[in-house]
Order: C-alpha cells, then sequence, then structure tokens
C-alpha cells in the first residue's frame, strides 16, 4: 500500500471514529429518566448472525434487518418487568417503525409460542414480531444474562447501545434517542 493512500485511509477512519463519538455525545445528552441506564458502546462491535426462529418456524438472524437501526429485546413470557415495557416497545414500533427503524422482540429460553401469543394478547400488543431463541444461543452470544436487555445495532448490524432491565421506551427521552439516530436528524 502507498503511503498517501495508508495516510487518507488513516484519516478518514479517525474522521469516522471521531464522528461517532460525537454522535454518542449527543446521544448521551439526549438520555433522561430511564434513558440514563442506556450504556453505550466506545466501539461498536458486530451483532452475531445466530439464527433464532420466527412463529411460523421460519430462521432469521439479525442480519435480515441490515439496513435499519434495531432497538433489540430480549423478554420471556414469566418476566414481569417484561410486561410492563412490551407496550411501550410497541409505541416505539407505531412511531418510528418503518424502512430505516424497527424493533425487534426474542423471547428467550423456554417460551412456547401460544404462551407468547397469550402474553402479547393480554398487553395488547399485535405490531411486534413473536421471535424465540429456546436454546438461548443468541442471548450468549449477545452476552444476555437476565432479562429483559434491549440492545440497539446500527444500520450495519453494530451494538451501539445496551440497556439491561426495563425502561420506559415510550419516554421522550427514548423517543428523542431513537429520531436522532435515523436519517434527516441532527
Amino acid at each position: 500500500m502507498r503511503l498517501s493512500t495508508l495516510a487518507l485511509y488513516t484519516a478518514l477512519a479517525l474522521g469516522a471514529n471521531a464522528a461517532a463519538a460525537a454522535d454518542t455525545a449527543a446521544l448521551r445528552a439526549l438520555a433522561e429518566g430511564d434513558m440514563k441506564k442506556l450504556a453505550f458502546a466506545t466501539e461498536a462491535k458486530p451483532a452475531p448472525e445466530t439464527a433464532f426462529e420466527t412463529a411460523e418456524g421460519a430462521t432469521r438472524s439479525l442480519a435480515d434487518y441490515r439496513g435499519k437501526h434495531l432497538v433489540v429485546n430480549f423478554w420471556a413470557t414469566w418476566c414481569a418487568p417484561c410486561r410492563k415495557e412490551m407496550p411501550q416497545l410497541s409505541e416505539l414500533q407505531s412511531e418510528f417503525g418503518g424502512k430505516d427503524f424497527e424493533v425487534v422482540t426474542i423471547a428467550t429460553g423456554r417460551n412456547a409460542l401460544p404462551a407468547m401469543r397469550n402474553f402479547f394478547e393480554e398487553i395488547g400488543v399485535d405490531n411486534l414480531p413473536l421471535h424465540r431463541d429456546p436454546r438461548q444461543a443468541l442471548a450468549r452470544e449477545m452476552g444476555v444474562f437476565g432479562l429483559p436487555i434491549t440492545v440497539i445495532l446500527d444500520p450495519q448490524g453494530r451494538e451501539i447501545a445496551r440497556l439491561q432491565g426495563d425502561a420506559d421506551w415510550a419516554s421522550e427521552s427514548a423517543k428523542a434517542i431513537v429520531a436522532a439516530l435515523l436519517p434527516g436528524a441532527g
């Protein structure tokens, strides 16, 4: 590699890292209330491409969602905080879901599909996916120990933030953070 090419590559990489750091600082500034628990990654790392199951029995991976910002929520039917925050995630999907953003819910561990459907019906959620990770393979690879855990991925499929425990995903702060991630923000 020529020295001038190496210098240009290094400058672009440093510029990209500086821009990412500035974006993270701007997002942190929007965090209030429960969103203060949102831990931003110092360096975005690729999410694993481990398969999970859809309600229809097909297999998917997080790579299938590339091109969108994702809020990936790991939950379970027995999880009381999950019951509280799922309608809020549904509201986030209703407001921002589309070609640039999606909330992806993945029940991890032993969660029978009928119980998952009942859970969503009882809490009035009908716009979120019923994905399952019955052997917890994806959850383990993503370091999900305890529920709920919510991970934000960028359009390249890299983890940029994580929140352990429940949070008010319908709060003004959560909505401001999501809005700031989307094209046309800023």
